[in-house]
């Protein structure tokens, strides 16, 4: 995965009424937010049809199966595990990642992938360096991947959505290489912003989206820029 500098000019915070919101949580309030969120999206699955998991999802040449088998990688694979894994692909993790998802999509069965989730939704597992945060995050971002391009919603709480946008543009550098130059990002649902230039706006949740390299169904965004991150966007 190669990354881009990211533009962060403002990065301001309140909710709905305009109101400070907190975008910080105890570790048991983040384990009881992971808890809900894989919730969510376990009933959504679980109401699915078999062949809409074979539909394409928001990460690039993802599948529904591929996207659940790398959410339940770490709750799967031992540490000692991940790591060689993670030395057969020369300590890449993106190709670790994808070749992981790929083999597991084809060797789980539904009910398997299921399983993974419903056994693991008070799991602690925290990605390296992201802690409890990063883990809401990742649960977050991979839901949407799979809700968006379906049409359904998962409902996760703004706050959650607060955590998890802040958890990816706090870094000096963006983590997808997302192409943000010269693009002023703006939530309509709340008083948050990042970079400068050409105004794109949307939702909270749809920024996230962006922000990871993500490209969304027309309409998702709004802006002069918007055919940049949809799929089958013109100008």
């Amino acid at each position: 995965m190669t990354s881009s500098p990211s533009q962060p000019i403002r990065l301001e915070s309140a909710d709905s009424r305009g109101e400070p919101a907190s975008n910080s949580m105890s570790d048991a309030d983040l384990l009881s937010a992971i808890a809900e969120v894989r919730a969510q999206e376990l009933s959504m699955l679980t109401a699915l049809p078999a062949a809409q998991w074979e539909l394409p999802t928001l990460c690039d040449e993802w599948r529904l199966r591929e996207v659940v088998a790398h959410q339940t990688m770490p709750f799967r694979y031992s540490g000692s595990r991940i790591a060689l894994e993670l030395l057969k692909s020369m300590g890449q993790f993106d190709r670790m990642a994808d070749r992981i998802a790929n083999r597991d999509a084809a060797a789980l069965s539904i009910e398997e992938q299921l399983a993974a989730i419903r056994d693991n939704l008070n799991n602690p597992w925290k990605p390296p360096g992201g802690g409890l945060q990063g883990a809401l995050c990742h649960d977050v971002i991979h839901g949407l991947d799979i809700a968006t391009p379906l049409g359904l919603e998962l409902h996760i709480p703004h706050q959650y959505l607060r955590l998890s946008i802040d958890q990816v543009t706090g870094r000096a550098r963006n983590p997808f290489g997302t192409d943000l130059d010269g693009t002023d990002l703006r939530a309509d649902d709340c008083d948050w912003t990042i970079g400068s230039g050409t105004l794109l706006h949307g939702s909270t949740q749809d920024l996230l989206l962006v922000y990871c390299g993500r490209k969304l169904p027309i309409g998702r965004v709004k802006g002069e820029l918007a055919y940049k991150f949809t799929t089958g966007g013109t100008r």
